[in-house]
């Protein structure tokens, strides 16, 4: 039965019953273009049938109805919406004219089609509209539905000169409005859920190419069918498995669509190369077309283009801005050109013209025997990664297919996707982004950054540390037991291949079998001379320090775009502070005042590590503190300090009070970043916290610190319960399936030289480190020192605990840890 003669009959159940046509069709053969082609004639007919019924007897003439954006263009995937420009020849419609309209929209929706319609006429038609563009650009996707072609041809017949005479100011706009989107993404197409609707190299993206050829007559340059075929049918399945309009490839999907058979892939990571592929080419399209617009646009930027031209050498040609070789042939006979090629790309970050890459892309199998053979190539690698633009030509060299042809090894993460919620890239990007955070340091102005940048400034082997970051996680792509274990033998195979001077191999390796090492001890009691002496054992020289402090950072910053936190950041240099003062054997002097009676009975039964890591104004501080505490019996105090919140409390010393202080924080949404936990010969204990709003609660509300404050001193004293406090929090949301954290419990006790150290890893909650220090209390534990991390739905906690003034005896520690692993489980 046809379409129409459904219709005809009972138009809702005969839109679902097609529907279901078209989603089993595509099911079963994945042919996507035909199951557009379905719904887009479902919906022609569907708004024939409706305007016949209800529009043509109120409007014989003077109403048009014409498809726009994407049903423009048929492309009506399951369930996006049907987009309808309702063209009058005056006004909107008024009296029973307005009616019917009214019960035209009313019978489209009625029919489970989502109609998203306006109303216009010819003139609004043909002005430019920069604050709704929208209207403007769908024009260039119009096709007439039915109504009064009279009306519609005035409309068609006037169009052509409109985009002629708007087309550069219109092609701007999608420009800008491009870079936006784009910025909403980071600009990267590798993301590891990705949006493939709205992300760089995705639908969208596909659609400006086309704008931009209507309004200017540029082409992609490449073909873009199976890229498009591919993101189609990503995009069915997206819409029918979640049966409604969502364009996000989460974890759960990835697994899911793998074993569609008409995909051809074998699994979710082939799924995901296979998208990221398809996106790249698209992505790449898109910045082609867009750059030729702008330079079009901005003389001051094509005259900066001209000069450039001035870096042209005997091998190559600098025109416009992009380079080109003088003779293509060349690179066949010398491979090593590219090289050349890449190092004048680095010294002047100057971009290759399409051609250039494409002369590349088609020598890759010559490029990669060449390579892949041992070559002394070290030098030339070496003037790129030392140059101001290394990072961006690496980007380059990957994007064409030469870093994988010079190194192997790196295929191996290409694209690769692990399942991470932390971690927002592919493995390959994630390396790239953290080569352009190092770079980028030398151009900031934060003054918390310009301490690393100084450091960047006395690395003497830049080669070994940019490279270090090329391979540190090329490991991640194969099985093997540690990745930095496996990155680090990977290097060694490709440093031999080239070349690398020993000493510089030495240290790329170093840092890479290293690289979690300093991350790691973030996680550490810093003012424990046992961490201090094992960050000298492992880091053994001060070259090594800086380099791997500067890998650090590269390698946080690029996990996502808020990884690198404030309080990381600060930890970080306090972690190279600690490894600098072991390393250089300094002499520390502390030296106290003499003490009065009150404060020498203050201080008396705390352990020495107070005085280390307090200076004297602090302890000053404390005394005051302490002498209010004297006078009420307990006192919180509450500061904002450089972007952190820091929580003092003093009261004499029961049972759970570390975790009630906890609890109270996590009911009010804070995120608590680090503790301390000191009690006195007298009993006295001081607690302190940092801790961070995520919420902004406490900035956007000062009289929500005093509700805060006055929260602490209710539990302190025992007038409150802590567990209703957390009952009115709302659980943050889940990860994915495939992303959830299953808890475990680390028992150390040779980390301290006076206390067991004990670290869980968990999946987040509120109340979290309430119910772990809740369960050491029962178990008759003495909190030391808390160390709390807390990465999207991941926390690390570290705690440090004696029982008895000592260390955890073996039994009590075995207990301990399945206690800790049941808390965890708890809500």
């Amino acid at each position: 039965m046809m379409i129409e003669e459904k219709l005809h009959s009972s138009p809702m159940e005969e839109v679902r019953a097609a529907s279901e046509e078209i989603r089993a069709r595509f099911l079963e053969t994945g042919d996507s273009a035909g199951a557009l082609a379905s719904r887009t004639s479902l919906a022609d007919a569907m708004i024939a049938q409706a305007h016949q019924e209800f529009l043509a007897p109120a409007f014989p003439d003077g109403l048009a109805l014409m498809a726009v954006g994407g049903y423009g263009r048929r492309e009506l995937f399951p369930h996006s919406d049907v987009d309808v420009l309702i063209l009058v020849e005056g006004g909107p419609p008024v009296g029973k004219a307005k009616e019917a309209l009214a019960r035209f929209l009313q019978t489209i929706w009625d029919s489970s089609l989502r109609l998203s319609h306006s109303v216009h006429t010819v003139r609004d038609c043909i002005e430019l509209h920069e604050q709704n563009i929208e209207l403007n650009v769908s024009l260039l996707d119009q096709r007439f539905l039915t109504g009064d072609a009279a009306l519609y041809a005035e409309l068609k017949s006037k169009l052509p000169r409109f985009y002629q005479s708007q087309k550069d100011s219109l092609a701007r706009h999608l420009c800008r409005l491009t870079q936006e989107r784009h910025h909403k993404f980071h600009a990267t197409i590798h993301h590891l859920e990705p949006n493939i609707k709205e992300a760089p190299g995705g639908l969208r993206d596909l659609h400006l190419i086309g704008w931009l050829g209507k309004l200017t007559g540029a082409q992609p340059g490449e073909d873009l069918a199976s890229a498009r075929e591919y993101l189609f049918a990503l995009r069915c399945l997206l819409h029918l498995q979640s049966n409604r309009d969502n364009n996000l490839l989460n974890f759960d999907f990835q697994e899911e669509f793998a074993s569609r058979a008409f995909l051809g892939v074998s699994g979710p990571a082939p799924l995901m190369r296979a998208y990221f592929r398809s996106a790249r080419r698209i992505h790449r399209s898109a910045l082609r077309l867009m750059d030729s617009v702008q330079a079009k646009s901005n003389s001051l930027l094509a005259n900066f283009r001209e000069w450039r031209s001035r870096l042209s050498n005997a091998e190559f040609t600098v025109s416009k801005d992009r380079v080109l070789f003088r003779n293509s042939q060349q690179l066949e006979k010398d491979p090593e050109l590219a090289l050349r090629m890449f190092h004048l790309v680095a010294r002047h970050s100057v971009p290759l013209h399409p051609e250039t890459e494409r002369k590349v892309q088609e020598n890759l199998p010559v490029l990669s025997k060449h390579y892949g053979q041992p070559r002394p190539v070290w030098e030339a690698v070496h003037d790129i990664t030392t140059q101001s633009g290394a990072a961006f030509a690496l980007r380059t060299m990957h994007e064409c297919g030469l870093l994988g042809a010079i190194f192997p090894e790196w295929a191996g993460v290409e694209c690769y996707v692990i399942r991470d919620f932390n971690h927002r890239y592919t493995v390959d990007e994630h390396t790239l982004i953290a080569i352009e955070a190092l770079d980028e340091l030398a151009r900031t102005t934060d003054p918390a950054r310009q301490r690393f940048a100084g450091l960047l400034s006395e690395v003497d082997d830049l080669a070994a540390l940019r490279l270090a970051l090329v391979f540190h996680d090329t490991g991640k792509g194969e099985e093997s037991e540690s990745h930095c274990i496996e990155s680090a033998r990977l290097a060694g195979i490709a440093a031999d291949r080239i070349g690398m001077p020993e000493l510089s191999r030495r240290m790329m390796l170093t840092l890479i079998e290293r690289h979690l090492d300093l991350s790691g001890a973030m996680n550490r009691d810093l003012q424990d001379p046992a961490t201090a002496r094992w960050l000298g054992e492992r880091l053994e020289t001060i070259e090594v320090l800086k380099s791997l402090t500067l890998l650090t950072y590269a390698d946080i910053s690029a996990v996502n775009p808020s990884a690198m936190s404030p309080w990381r950041l600060d930890q970080l240099w306090r972690v190279y502070r600690t490894a600098q003062k072991e390393l250089t054997r300094e002499l520390l002097t502390e030296k106290i005042v003499s003490s009065t009676p009150e404060r020498e009975a203050f201080l008396k039964g705390l352990p020495k590590r107070y005085l280390r890591i307090h200076t004297e104004a602090e302890i000053q501080q404390h005394l005051r503190l302490e002498e209010q505490r004297r006078e009420t019996s307990l006192v919180v105090d509450v500061r904002k300090h450089n972007g952190t919140y820091h929580l003092t409390v003093l009261a004499k010393d029961r049972l759970f009070l570390f975790a009630s202080v906890a609890g109270a924080l996590a009911s009010f949404g804070m995120n608590i970043l680090k503790a301390e936990a000191f009690c006195n010969q007298q009993g006295t204990v001081l607690d302190t916290f940092a801790f961070s709003d995520p919420q902004h609660t406490l900035e956007l509300n000062p009289q929500e610190i005093d509700r805060l404050r006055l929260t602490l001193e209710r539990v302190i004293s025992g007038r409150a319960d802590v567990k209703s406090l957390l009952k009115n929090r709302p659980r943050p949301s889940a990860p994915s399936k495939g992303s959830r954290i299953e808890p475990s419990v680390s028992i150390d006790d040779e980390a301290s030289d006076s206390a067991t150290l004990i670290e869980v890893v968990a999946q987040d909650r509120p109340g979290l480190l309430n119910d772990l220090s809740s369960a050491l209390s029962e178990a008759g534990c003495n909190i030391e020192l808390v160390l709390i991390d807390t990465e999207a739905h991941k926390a690390i906690d570290v705690f440090y605990v004696t029982a008895n003034g000592r260390k955890l005896d073996p039994a009590k520690a075995e207990t301990l840890e399945a206690r800790l692993v049941a808390a965890c489980a708890s809500s």
